[in-house]
C-alpha cells in the first residue's frame, strides 16, 4: 500500500450542484433531492443518481453498496439491516426486513461455556458469531419492488466497484477507525492482507485502498443478481471462511435467505404519525412507547435541558427498556405484544410509576403487562427525490467491522450479529443489553435489533426521514432528536447536536454526553441515578420537509458524515 494520485473516480465531480454538512453549522437546504449519509463518497453517489432522474430507492441501493467499499466498519454485504420506504403516490409506508438469520446448526446453549455460563468470545470473535447476511436480498428487493426502473442493479452497482477496484483514498476518518479496530482485524489473515500494509501496520491518511476481491463479488452480482452472493462460488468461500472460523453455517443456510416486507409499526405524538421498524426490531417499538409516556407531560413548558425535562425522559427509557428485555424477540417464533406495547393505555398505565422527584430502580420494573393491552457498528442514511419517495435505511455488521474477518477470496467483512441473543437469560450482550428467552437463540432465528430508521407524517404529508446507528443507543437518540424538534422547536441542526442522555434499565444508570449541565446530573443523582459520563454517541442523519425545500443534516459527532442536495 503506498500514497497514489487521485484517479478519475475519486475527482469526478457530481452532476448537480452539491451543498454539504454538518461543517456549515446550519442545515443544507435543496429543492430535488437530499442524501444524508455518514460518509462522503457514498452520499454524493446518490446525489447523482437522484439528479440522473432514480428515485429515492434507487439511490438508497446505490448508496447501500458503495458504503460496502468506502464506510468497511459498517457499510457492509456481510451484515444486514432495516430499510422503511415512503411510496408518495400511494402514500403508503413499507418495511423491508434484511436482518441476519441464524444458521440452522445454532442451538439454545450454543454460546455458553462449559458451565452454562455466557461466553463472549462465541458470540463476538468466532464463526459461530456470524448470522447469514441480509444485505444484498434486501437491497436486491428494494429495487426490484420500488425502484424508478431507470436503473438496472448493476447500474447502481458500478459506482461501488469502481470504488472498490480502483480504490479509494484513507481518510481522516477510516485512518482513525482502523487504527481503533487493528486488533479484531489483525486476527485474520483474509483481513490483514486488505486492511493494514505490508508491515502490519494501520494505513495512513492519504494511501490508496484496494479492495478487488470485493470489486470480483460485487462484479458478480452486478452480472448474475443477487443469488449470485447465495449461491455459488461466493457462497462457497463465505460457508468455507466461517467454518474455518470455528461456525456452523452451511450452502443451504445461505440459499434459503430471503429478505421479507413487514408493515411498520406507527404511533402519534402530538399530532405528528411516527412509522418506524416492527420485530424482529424493538427499535420502532419502544421508539413510540417512550414517545407515548412522554405525551403525557407538557415538556414544551419545561423548556430545553430541564431538569424536570431529563427526569422524566430518563424515567420513561427505563419502563421502555425493561419492556424490551421481557417481550421483544423473533415475531416468526415467539408472540410479541406489539399492540399492547403501542397502547395509549398501557403508556397511562406505565405512567403512573414515574414519581416527579424520585428515580425508578431497575427492580422495580416488573409486573407489566401489555398483553392486557393487545387490541459500535451500525450506520444509517437519509433520502428523499423530488417527488416525495422517501428511504430510511440501517444497516450494521453489529461491533465496528463485525468479527472483522473477511471471507477468503470475497472482501466481504463478516458480521458478529449473534451477538444480539440473549446467551441466556439475564446475559448482557456488548451493550449491556438483557434478555429473555423470547430473544434465545435458535435455528433460524433473527436476533433482537435497536435499529430504528423512522418516518414522520404530519398531516398525511412527508416531515421527517431520519435514523442513527448506536447500538442500544438508537431508540433513546431518536427520542432525544425527535423531542428537541417537536416539543422544544428547534430547527434540525440544533436537534441533532444537542447534548443525549439515556437510559437502558440495566446496568442502572443513566449515561449523559459532554454538554449536559452540571445541574442535571446533579439532581438526576440526588433523586436516586447513578449518572455515568460518556463519550458522544450516535450519527443521526435526517431531512426534514418544509416549505422552502428539503433540509439536510449530518450529525457533527460524525467527522465523515454529509448532507448533500440539488
Amino acid at each position: 500500500m503506498a500514497p497514489a494520485s487521485p484517479s478519475r473516480a475519486q475527482t469526478a465531480a457530481p452532476l448537480a450542484p452539491v451543498v454539504s454538512g454538518p461543517a456549515l453549522g446550519a442545515p443544507v437546504v435543496a429543492k430535488d433531492g437530499m442524501v444524508v449519509a455518514e460518509e462522503a463518497r457514498a452520499t454524493r453517489i446518490g446525489v447523482e443518481i437522484l439528479a440522473r432522474g432514480g428515485n429515492a430507492v434507487d439511490a438508497a441501493v446505490a448508496v447501500g453498496f458503495a458504503l460496502a467499499v468506502t464506510l468497511p466498519n459498517a457499510g457492509n454485504l456481510g451484515g444486514g439491516g432495516f430499510m422503511l420506504v415512503r411510496l408518495a403516490r400511494e402514500n403508503k409506508i413499507v418495511a423491508i426486513d434484511y436482518r441476519e438469520t441464524a444458521s440452522a446448526g445454532t442451538k439454545t446453549d450454543t454460546f455458553l461455556d462449559r458451565l452454562g455460563e455466557a461466553d463472549p468470545k462465541k458470540s463476538r470473535d468466532e464463526g459461530l458469531a456470524v448470522g447469514v447476511p441480509g444485505t444484498v436480498s434486501g437491497l436486491a428487493l428494494a429495487h426490484q419492488q420500488y425502484g424508478s426502473g431507470k436503473f438496472t442493479l448493476a447500474e447502481l452497482i458500478a459506482p461501488a466497484i469502481k470504488f472498490a477496484r480502483e480504490g479509494i483514498f484513507v481518510d481522516a476518518e477510516l485512518a482513525a477507525s482502523l487504527a481503533r479496530a487493528k486488533p479484531v482485524l489483525e486476527r485474520w489473515h483474509s483481513t490483514v492482507s486488505i486492511f493494514l500494509r505490508t508491515d502490519g501496520s494501520v494505513p495512513r491518511e492519504g494511501e490508496l485502498l484496494l479492495q478487488r476481491d470485493l470489486a470480483d463479488t460485487l462484479e458478480e452480482i452486478a452480472l448474475r443478481g443477487p443469488r449470485a452472493f447465495y449461491e455459488g462460488r461466493i457462497a462457497e468461500q463465505i460457508v468455507a471462511s466461517i467454518l474455518a472460523a470455528g461456525g456452523v453455517m452451511t450452502r443451504e443456510d445461505l440459499a434459503r435467505y430471503q429478505a421479507v416486507e413487514r408493515a411498520p409499526v406507527s404511533g402519534n405524538y402530538r399530532g405528528y404519525e411516527i412509522f418506524s421498524m416492527p420485530p424482529p426490531s424493538a427499535g420502532g417499538v419502544h421508539l413510540i412507547q417512550i414517545l407515548n409516556l412522554l405525551e403525557g407531560y407538557d415538556l414544551s413548558v419545561l423548556g430545553p435541558a430541564s431538569i424536570q425535562g431529563a427526569h422524566l425522559m430518563v424515567e420513561a427509557m427505563k419502563i421502555a427498556y425493561a419492556d424490551r428485555a421481557r417481550f421483544l424477540g423473533d415475531p416468526e417464533f415467539v408472540r410479541v405484544p406489539v399492540a399492547g406495547l403501542l397502547s395509549s393505555t398501557y403508556a397511562a398505565e406505565l405512567r403512573k410509576r414515574i414519581e416527579p422527584e424520585r428515580a425508578l430502580r431497575a427492580e422495580e420494573l416488573t409486573g407489566s403487562n401489555p398483553v392486557a393491552h393487545e387490541g459500535d457498528h451500525t450506520t444509517h442514511y437519509s433520502i428523499v427525490d423530488r417527488d416525495g419517495n422517501a428511504v430510511a435505511n440501517t444497516y450494521t455488521l453489529n461491533l465496528r467491522y463485525g468479527t472483522g474477518l473477511v471471507a477468503e477470496g470475497t472482501g466481504v467483512l463478516l458480521n458478529n450479529e449473534l451477538d444480539d441473543f440473549a446467551a441466556k437469560p439475564g446475559a448482557p450482550n456488548a451493550f449491556g443489553l438483557v434478555g429473555g428467552t423470547a430473544n434465545a437463540p435458535g435455528p433460524g432465528k433473527k436476533p433482537l435489533s435497536s435499529m430504528a430508521p423512522t418516518i414522520v407524517m404530519k398531516n398525511g404529508k412527508l416531515f421527517l426521514v431520519t435514523g442513527s446507528p448506536g447500538g442500544s443507543r438508537i431508540i433513546t437518540t431518536l427520542v432525544n432528536v425527535l423531542v428537541n424538534l417537536i416539543d422544544f422547536r428547534m430547527n434540525l441542526t440544533e436537534a441533532t447536536a444537542a447534548p443525549r442522555i439515556h437510559h437502558q434499565w440495566l446496568p442502572d444508570e443513566v449515561r449523559v454526553e459532554p454538554g449536559v449541565r452540571p445541574d442535571i446530573v446533579s439532581v438526576l443523582q440526588s433523586r436516586g441515578n447513578r449518572v455515568a459520563r460518556s463519550d458522544p454517541w450516535g450519527s443521526v442523519s435526517s431531512i426534514m420537509v418544509t416549505k422552502n425545500g428539503l433540509v439536510g443534516a449530518a450529525d457533527p459527532r460524525s467527522r465523515g458524515a454529509l448532507a448533500a442536495g440539488f
